[in-house]
């Protein structure tokens, strides 16, 4: 059994894509636009089809923004994040962002997938119910 066939690479590849480049945007414009990097994370994890994926999705599509803020495109570290601890820490604060941020993605898509069942079910039996009344009429 193969575990990378359900696995979504095209979606990680995009959202690590969309989240550097909100990254490179907010220091080259201005800075309101690195929260938006999040959105590249929950497209890696949308695109997934269970929410283990996802996290894993999100986690994964996190690493350009730990390359770009060790690189100084998110400003100067001082004091604590200078030590070797305090990079290491940064990075895990980076990568469980991201696998938040991936789980909601994958969840969201769950939700909408039910959402999306319910209302087909609700559909057809209003259909069912028209026809039964129309044929009672004649």
């Amino acid at each position: 059994m193969n575990k990378f066939t359900d696995f979504n690479f095209k979606a990680l590849v995009f959202g690590a894509a969309i989240a550097g480049a909100f990254i490179l945007f907010g220091w080259q414009i201005s800075d309101w636009l690195y929260p938006f990097a999040s959105i590249g994370l929950l497209y890696a994890g949308y695109g997934q089809n269970d929410w283990k994926a996802g996290t894993l999705s999100g986690a994964i599509a996190s690493t350009p923004i730990i390359v770009l803020t060790f690189q100084g495109y998110m400003g100067q570290f001082d004091g604590f994040f200078l030590t070797q601890n305090g990079i290491i820490a940064l990075a895990a604060m980076i990568f469980i962002i991201g696998a938040f941020v991936g789980f909601v993605g994958a969840w969201t898509k769950r939700s909408r997938i039910k959402a999306l069942e319910e209302q087909e079910k609700r559909q057809k039996i209003g259909k069912n119910k028209n026809k039964k009344k129309n044929k009672n009429k004649k």
